[in-house]
């Protein structure tokens, strides 16, 4: 079952066109997933020796989406590698799929910032909300 976080859109995200701003879906992904993590007691300020630095972003737009649009944006984490991290949103307008988008953060050690196996803590915290074709098809 994903996560779900609803927001509006602000003027200061939006293009000439008043449409969202490609960027801007970016930061709403990432304040989609920071509550996420919060729910699991997970917090990006806390954490003791690694970052979680992006390394794949995409995402695709199928609706408009502009000013003041009220949308939820649904997380779901859905793949839980050695050191990587696998999310995947969509964002939901007036009951339609507006956006969808993929971002996948790698675990990095904080003074070299090469990639590390994933602390048994962050995984643990994690993989019970893994979504799986299974769960996913269940959630439908």
């Amino acid at each position: 079952m994903p996560f779900r976080f609803e927001t509006r859109i602000r003027f200061i995200d939006t293009d000439a066109s008043g449409r969202i701003h490609y960027t801007a879906m970016f930061r709403y992904f990432e304040s989609a997933e920071i509550e996420f993590l919060r729910t699991l007691g997970i917090s990006y300020s806390s954490r003791a020796g690694y970052n979680l630095p992006r390394v794949h972003v995409e995402c695709d737009f199928l609706r408009v989406i502009g000013h003041d649009d009220l949308i939820t944006i649904e997380v779901s984490l859905t793949k839980l590698g050695r050191s990587s991290i696998r999310f995947e949103f969509r964002t939901i307008k007036a009951g339609e799929v507006a956006a969808r988008g993929v971002v996948v953060v790698a675990c990095a050690d904080s003074q070299t910032m090469r990639a590390v196996p994933m602390p048994d803590e962050l995984r643990a915290k994690l993989a019970p909300v893994l979504e799986t074709e299974e769960t996913q098809e269940q959630g439908e």
